[in-house]
């Protein structure tokens, strides 16, 4: 199929590298203004406005929201007019698919923490101008727990029931976050020089001469990563706008897209109702992050187009140096910190493989070679597994040693990498209850047979047990 094969197809994403997002670099440019005399970071002021944004934990926050009184009056004015322009779900939401959309995650349940570390996330890395950013704005090599943690913190808000619907919810609160922080981002790395912050309506912005030359860390012997973005310079010619439209596009694509493509690698895809419904799903909290609408398709086979289509964009950018393979090998080697047995340890790697396809297990640098002992289990595993669902869901249905599979591994990783009690999920305490009591339901999958159901929780039994998440993070 053909791009213009399909109904109401998006158009090319070729410019949108070119482009940010105007109501929140407009906001950000009110607030900071020019970079002061000293070239550095206003970090007195970046930290108000993290202070302020703090408050914004579930949506009802959100409604007739003010800021503190140690709020300066401008940027008081400029965050409170963004909340009331940024805050409101899209006329084209469908509260039904995003109803169904939630059921369905929370029936996957642990497949989908096994989906988001093995396909999503490795696949973020792919775009080498947004794995640079990555790599700049959270050494990731070093602190890939953090950044699996502070990805699982937005995407549990947003699909929990009620996430984009109800004041009880938070994922709008989460959105309208991350899109300032990715304002911020630009706005440090360009270094206050976003020509994309212009009013709605304006001819397109082009990035041109939007560059910042690489500068010493002003605080050398550890630099804060608002200095490092500051500092890391930035060639707009070559490499576009940071954190563009492209590029957003890209990541939420990652966690609709990509998510729902694995299901179907996994050989346990879903209804086309209900992918259609997830990717409706994203595509309204995209519209809160700022995306635009062109660049979130309505269907797998425009996502896979336009997937498809970024990703060749990205291969022909040079890489210097390419820190993608890095980025990937600290995600590997994070997950194999809980596999227990030195045999299934490659596992993880093995099944992004499988789930990420050969080019882009070759841009990430998960082609190198794996013992043989560990491939030919894996293999064995995976052929014997789709063999035997293939044959014995001809009687019985719900039958999926794939999916059961997967929600083990997810199981294991949910309960050590997210639910750890020692540190919990930077949520708030309801969304945190909110999320121990719904994992705590996923021991039974709904489309599996009681005697499936039954070995699953007698396996995760034996392996450990969920932690009871405290009711108040610490400070």
């Amino acid at each position: 199929m053909k791009r213009d094969d399909l109904p109401g197809a998006f158009p090319s994403p070729s410019l949108a590298s070119l482009r940010a997002d105007p109501l929140a670099d407009a906001v950000i440019a009110r607030i900071l203004g020019a970079p002061g005399p000293q070239a550095g970071p206003d970090l007195a002021t970046i930290d108000r406005i993290n202070a302020e944004i703090a408050s914004w934990q579930l949506n009802g926050d959100l409604d007739a929201w003010r800021a503190s009184p140690a709020a300066p009056a401008q940027m008081a004015q400029a965050l409170e007019e963004y909340v009331q322009a940024a805050r409101a779900l899209p006329d084209w939401a469908d509260p039904v698919r995003i109803a169904r959309a939630e059921r369905v995650f929370m029936d996957i349940g642990m497949l989908s923490c096994t989906l988001l570390f093995c396909a999503s996330l490795p696949q973020c890395y792919l775009i080498p101008d947004l794995a640079a950013v990555l790599h700049v704005a959270g050494q990731l090599e070093q602190h890939t727990d953090y950044r699996v943690r502070a990805t699982a913190a937005m995407i549990f808000p947003v699909m929990m029931r009620g996430g984009l619907s109800h004041a009880g919810g938070g994922g709008v609160a989460q959105a309208l976050k991350v899109r300032l922080i990715h304002a911020t981002i630009r706005w440090l790395i360009l270094r206050g020089a976003v020509p994309d912050a212009v009013p709605d309506g304006a001819p397109e912005a082009r990035s041109d001469g939007a560059s910042a030359p690489a500068l010493a860390p002003q605080t050398p012997a550890g630099p804060s990563l608002h200095d490092r973005l500051y500092a890391h310079g930035w060639d707009s010619a070559r490499q576009g706008m940071p954190c563009n439209q492209e590029e957003l596009a890209y990541t939420l694509l990652t966690f609709g897209y990509v998510f729902l493509d694995a299901l179907r690698r996994l050989g346990v895809g879903l209804a086309r109702a209900d992918e259609e419904a997830f990717l409706h799903t994203w595509n309204v909290l995209g519209h809160l992050l700022g995306i635009e609408r062109a660049l979130m398709p309505d269907t797998m086979d425009a996502a896979r187009l336009l997937f498809e289509d970024i990703q060749a964009r990205g291969r022909l950018r040079p890489r210097h140096p390419d820190v993608r393979p890095a980025l990937a090998a600290a995600l590997v080697g994070n997950l194999q910190r809980y596999i227990p047995l030195r045999l299934l340890k490659p596992f993880p790697a093995l099944l992004m493989r499988t789930l990420c396809g050969p080019a882009s297990s070759r841009d990430l640098g998960l082609d190198t070679r794996v013992a043989w002992p560990a491939r030919a289990a894996f293999a064995l595993s995976l052929g014997a597994t789709r063999a035997l669902d293939a044959t014995v869901r001809r009687v019985v249905p719900g039958f999926s040693l794939a999916r059961l599979a997967g929600r083990l591994l997810g199981y294991r990783l949910t309960v050590t990498m997210l639910m750890d009690q020692t540190r919990p999920l930077k949520l708030p305490a309801a969304l945190l209850g909110q999320i121990d009591e719904a994992v705590s339901g996923w021991h039974d999958d709904p489309a599996a047979p009681r005697w499936i159901n039954a070995l699953e929780r007698r396996v995760n039994r034996r392996s450990m047990t969920i932690p009871t998440t405290p009711t108040t993070p610490p400070g």
